[in-house]
């Protein structure tokens, strides 16, 4: 480009300049921003006016109102120009002629389109920016407006954004963004007030929802949003939210667009792709829309917010209650409705259209395919209106409050004229309102076996030509977008074998459909979910299919199949949504399937078991412990007296009990359950089974909790042994027992053994299953614990340290959620790690959110809640609020006893604490005794030499002096310090702090259940 860069002063700014108004469709709204961008670079003052082109205002009239700008007038020129209105062609050229001819110096065009405009614009001498790069097209505007030359200048002003080439895409752009609606009509006053409401709002605020009855259009809304305003984001993504499933797989496949490195689990894409989105990272300017969201509490808690915009599309007005603002979208006004008729219609006269428009209550979508049906049809206006009001019997066609009588009506004599004229389109739309509506996935009837498939339907399915035909049919009436138009299995298809079916035809077709016809279409799309069923939900790999299939499940009623396939396939989905974190929804379906098994099959059928062995996982990984218990309870009940206490179904139903004791604290009883189970599975199955493997691994976890680790310890032993033999040293389980055995290691305080184990096991568990899975993230805690615990007092080393804490922290919160128990674990170690290396407000903030997170998921006695307050107590100690501290240290200690004994080790910790805090307050008896006590019972449940007997060892000295007990607190801390020495080394931090004679305090770590 030609011209230098000229500074502009203050003065010079305010100057006068030459002014162009640069007149403009809406639909051309990109092109009017870039080239008013490229003439203010250039010197120039640019007024923008959006041509609307009312019909009742004569066209004259309106170019000469457009001539009382001030200097040149730019006309982008295009079709849709001069379609507003709608206005004849002849209109126009007589107009041009008369108004802007005898003027012709004070207009301009660039001509934009390649399709035929009226030939009077030629008074424009519109230069062609078709086809033509950024660099050639800014020489042509600048040519025709005289400007070529012109020096570039510089604003002193906030730089702002420069729009991107017309004809440019955003860095990420979803290509499932429905193709841009040529046929288009008005709306503009909301397209211009969402645009409005996004610009001005607070980030994390820019939310707007158009909100409107079936029909009125909010898709094709949101999509000329999108088309109009996409050059100013750099991130464009559009999401089918119909669905909290199909959501949340569509919003994850947005995390390798975003060039975020994460696993194929959805849920760790998805949270990656909020905290991308929440950051602006990679992308500070991002366009989400999120279709058909009509039930808000289904997603709104995964609506990212951030530094972009969402726009939704709902029927559901509640979304003002989910920081959304909102926009009705009503139906067409009359003059909208006329003129899309005219665009669709060609053959109709302007007073047609009208009669056409009244009679359809200008609802855009039944005037979209009554127009297009009309257009093909001989049928008069006057003659369907006749036909629309007098021959259909209504009680026949009402379905929903939402639908317009008139909607129904038309719909009705579009099915009728279809069945007469191919039946085969007929069949092939009821076939898709089995599946969910909105996105229909159409090539899965046609890879699946026709051998038990009614004749008429196999010959839609096995003929290309009748498929075809179908089709097109379809098409042709707007029954489905051409967008989504699917190809012949055999050849390449961009759509990917997808129909889009809108939910009020999804509706009205199904409900007016033949009890005969209903039971053969339902049957046709069972066996295809059947045979698109990937059988093995573990397989992360089978995950994307799982996602396609669950949501219509629902719509082919599968729940109420007697065929062992489709119940397989309800089972499967189960245990995927289990996997892969899709709680919520997986919840509502295991409900559904006990209720409706229960009625079909029988209360005690095993089918029956086998649903609430799913539901009982599912309740477990949302937190609700005491619902999965009286489950299991009641499948343990009834199992042990029908299949067996030795039955693999009474097995896996105890196995969930003792779970579900463990995660409520309830240890003795989870314990007993355990050691009920190692040696009946070994009976039952047999040693090497990976069942008995399990019940094994279990006891050490059981153990575990109970403080008694070197029981633990030697049964881990014992597991990854047989694990190593059995299954492989590669195995994910036996890679499993080994991060459990080093972590017994570190619990028991050999440091260096246990990152000895932990550091190789670490290694192999990425190579195995990648940092996505949880036990990975848990062994690299683990790692970071022992490393801590053998580490010197090297500065760098501690921040290495915490810098690796805070990275677990992060990607647990991304990969797992950030109330998931495993997640809970790393930050409150990251918490406890702050505090003691002086970040107290981090640490303080970050400790009040795992308390409140406890508080929500556990009963108010459980252990976890009280050690996460007696690690608060530490933090307010160090902020200087003893008397708070001190009564919260004095509570867990008391909270702490009652939920594990007085010789647990949590209860030992919470002792040592509250003697510190007795201490600080001045109470020197009161903690000496309570020290005492505590060497005591830490001595004969840990040893002498375990870290926390040290520790209170150490603080048993320091009481001593504070009584005056000098020679006696001397003896006690010289031993113990040569402990400690022995255990952390002479300069570790612990080290340091007791030869300083400063407290040393324990912090509660909460542990995998």
């Amino acid at each position: 480009m030609s011209g230098s860069r000229v500074p502009v002063g203050p003065a010079e700014r305010h100057a006068q300049k030459p002014t162009i108004t640069i007149s403009f469709a809406g639909y051309n709204r990109a092109w009017a921003a870039w080239i008013g961008h490229v003439l203010e670079r250039h010197g120039q003052r640019v007024v923008y006016q959006r041509w609307e082109g009312p019909s009742e205002v004569p066209l004259a009239v309106q170019l000469r109102d457009l001539k009382l700008a001030r200097g040149r007038i730019l006309i982008v020129v295009s079709e849709w120009y001069f379609q507003l209105g709608p206005r004849t062609y002849e209109e126009w050229n007589t107009a041009l002629r008369e108004v802007v001819a005898p003027e012709a110096e004070r207009f301009a065009g660039v001509l934009v389109t390649n399709q035929p405009v009226p030939t009077a614009t030629t008074v424009l001498a519109a230069t062609d920016l078709t086809l033509m790069g950024a660099e050639e097209a800014e020489r042509r505007v600048l040519d025709r407006l005289d400007l070529l030359g012109q020096p570039l200048v510089e604003s002193g002003d906030s730089p702002r954004r420069a729009p991107r080439f017309p004809t440019a895409t955003p860095e990420v752009w979803d290509p499932t963004v429905p193709r841009r609606n040529t046929r288009f009509t008005g709306r503009e006053e909301l397209l211009n007030d969402a645009y409005r409401r996004l610009q001005d709002a607070q980030p994390g605020a820019g939310v707007v929802a158009f909100h409107g009855m079936p029909g009125v259009g909010k898709t094709q809304l949101a999509a000329e949003f999108v088309y109009r305003f996409r050059l100013e984001y750099d991130v464009v993504w559009w999401v089918r939210a119909e669905k909290r499933s199909g959501y949340r797989r569509a919003l994850a496949e947005l995390a390798p667009k975003l060039g975020l490195t994460t696993g194929a689990d959805y849920g760790e894409r998805l949270r990656a792709v909020r905290t991308s989105l929440r950051r602006g990272d990679p992308y500070a300017y991002w366009l989400l829309v999120l279709d058909g969201a009509d039930e808000p509490e289904e997603i709104s808690d995964l609506v990212p917010t951030g530094t972009g915009h969402v726009l939704i599309t709902s029927r559901n007005p509640q979304w003002r209650d989910h920081n959304s603002q909102l926009l009705e979208v009503p139906v067409y006004d009359r003059s909208e409705s006329v003129a899309f008729i005219r665009r669709r219609a060609p053959r109709l006269t302007w007073a047609e259209a009208e009669q056409l428009a009244e009679a359809l209550e200008d609802l855009p979508l039944a005037l979209d395919q009554t127009a297009g049906w009309l257009n093909d049809s001989d049928m008069s206006v006057t003659q369907y209106i006749d036909l629309l009001e007098g021959s259909v019997d209504q009680s026949g066609v009402r379905v929903s409050s939402d639908f317009r009588m008139s909607f129904q009506q038309s719909w009705s004599i579009l099915l009728s004229k279809l069945r007469e004229t191919a039946p085969e389109s007929v069949d092939l739309l009821q076939l898709c309102t089995f599946f969910a509506p909105g996105l229909i996935p159409v090539d899965l009837l046609r890879k699946m076996p026709t051998v038990h498939v009614p004749g008429r339907i196999a010959e839609l399915l096995d003929d290309s030509d009748a498929w075809q035909k179908a089709v097109k049919q379809l098409q042709r009436y707007s029954v489905i977008p051409e967008e989504f138009q699917t190809a012949d299995p055999d050849e390449t298809s961009t759509s990917g074998g997808l129909f889009y079916l809108h939910r009020m035809v999804h509706q009205i077709v199904r409900h007016n459909m033949p009890d005969q016809d209903r039971q053969e279409f339902i049957d046709v799309v069972r066996q295809a979910l059947v045979a698109a069923n990937p059988g093995n939900p573990d397989d992360v790999r089978s995950w994307e299919k799982y996602a396609q299939l669950v949501p219509h499940l629902k719509y082919a009623d599968v729940l109420k199949s007697e065929d062992r396939g489709v119940q397989r396939l309800v089972l499967n989905s189960l245990r995927y949504m289990y996997q892969s974190g899709d709680y919520v929804a997986g919840i509502k379906l295991g409900e559904r399937a006990m209720d409706a098994w229960r009625a079909l099959l029988g209360e005690n059928h095993p089918r029956v078991w086998e649903v609430a062995h799913h539901y009982a996982n599912l309740l477990r990984g949302v937190g609700e412990y005491q619902r999965s218990e009286a489950i299991t309870r009641s499948a343990i009940e009834y199992l042990r007296e029908a299949q067996g206490a030795e039955s693999l179904a009474h097995i896996r139903a105890v196995s969930g009990l003792a779970a579900d004791l463990r995660a409520l604290a309830r240890y003795e009883e989870s314990l007993e359950l355990c050691e009920w189970l190692v040696p009946t599975c070994r009976s039952a199955l047999s040693e090497d089974s990976l069942t008995t493997l399990r019940a094994e691994n279990n006891l050490a976890v059981a153990w575990r909790l109970l403080g008694r680790y070197e029981q633990a310890r030697e049964c881990d032993r014992r597991t990854l042994e047989e694990r190593r033999r059995v299954c492989g040293v590669a195995n994910m389980e036996t890679l499993s027992s080994e991060f459990h055995h080093a972590m017994d290691f570190r619990l028991l305080g050999q440091y260096k053994v246990a990152g000895s184990i932990q550091r190789e096991n670490a290694r192999e568990l990425q190579k195995a299953v990648g940092s996505r899975y949880y036990v990975t993230l848990l062994a690299e805690y683990n790692l970071a614990l022992c490393q801590y615990g053998g580490s010197g007092r090297d500065r760098q080393r501690t921040n290495e340290l915490l810098a690796t804490l805070a990275d677990l922290r992060e990607r647990s919160e991304r990969v797992l959620g950030e109330t998931n128990p495993n997640t809970l674990i790393v930050t409150s170690g990251y918490s406890c790690f702050a505090r003691r290396h002086g970040n107290v407000d981090e640490a303080r903030a970050v400790s009040e959110s795992v308390i409140a997170r406890y508080e929500v998921m556990l009963p108010g006695e459980h252990p976890y809640i009280v050690g996460a307050r007696a690690n608060y107590a530490l933090i307010l100690s160090d902020v200087g609020e003893r008397d708070q501290a001190h009564a919260m240290a004095e509570q867990a200690l008391l909270d702490m006893t009652r939920a594990v004994g007085q010789d647990h080790p949590w209860t030992l910790g919470c002792a040592l604490n509250a003697s510190a805090m007795r201490k600080l307050v001045g109470d020197f008896d009161a903690a000496a005794e309570l020290s005492k006590d505590t060497v005591a019972k830490a001595t004969g449940t840990l040893g002498i030499t375990h870290p926390l007997t040290v520790f209170a060892r150490i603080a048993l000295a320091d009481d001593m002096r504070g009584l005056r007990s000098s020679q006696q607190a001397e003896k006690v801390e010289q031993e113990a310090l040569s402990d400690l020495t022995s255990v952390f080394g002479a300069q570790h931090f612990y080290t340091v702090q007791a030869r300083r004679r400063e407290r040393l305090l324990w912090d509660f770590e909460p542990q995998e259940t």
